[in-house]
């Protein structure tokens, strides 16, 4: 077990749901209640000074819904960590603004795409869609095809005109490197 994640479990072990390793990548996923104080931890005692990402899951069909991510290093690129929690569909995930002002814009746009609510954010409002906008784009329940718009000049629904577009692919056609999308010039 990686020394960082050791210290979060003698420190958080009642909070500790999983330790998760990917290829070499640790991970911790922890209680929702306990995320702020475990990534407090992580920052003030481990060193976990630059916060790389906020991202989101949608588990849609599983209880809890959502899955919070969160990608932790050290300014030096020494130490990578992963911390996850569970978020429930009526959950409000803790800001992290007050330990990582780079995390305001991530938590927006979790937010402004999944409809995750976070509590003690400064200016919690949508980054890429217009306010008033009543969908979350990224949850795995929104149609593919869009929802009308009732600003249809800026926000259309229809599909988006690739056809004769300056790039081209081949889907399901030879192996993955032949399948990537290319300049026409190079065909």
């Amino acid at each position: 077990m990686h020394e960082d994640v050791k210290a979060l479990v003698e420190a958080f072990g009642d909070g500790v749901e999983e330790l998760p390793e990917f290829r070499g990548e640790h991970g911790i996923r922890v209680e929702l209640a306990k995320l702020h104080d475990l990534l407090k931890h992580a920052r003030e005692k481990l060193g976990y000074d630059f916060l790389l990402d906020v991202s989101s899951l949608d588990h849609f069909g599983d209880d809890p819904r959502f899955e919070m991510v969160y990608e932790l290093a050290t300014l030096d690129d020494r130490k990578h960590l992963r911390v996850k929690a569970r978020v429930g569909e009526d959950d409000e995930v803790p800001s992290v603004v007050d330990l990582w002002l780079a995390a305001d814009w991530h938590e927006r746009e979790v937010f402004d795409m999944m409809g995750i609510r976070f509590s003690g954010h400064p200016n919690l409002k949508r980054i890429l869609m217009w306010e008033g906008y009543p969908y979350y784009p990224l949850r795995k329940d929104f149609p593919l095809a869009g929802r009308p718009s009732e600003m249809p000049d800026v926000a259309f629904s229809g599909v988006a005109p690739l056809e004769g577009g300056p790039f081209v692919t081949s889907c399901g056609e030879g192996d993955a490197r032949g399948r990537e999308p290319r300049s026409r010039a190079m065909e």
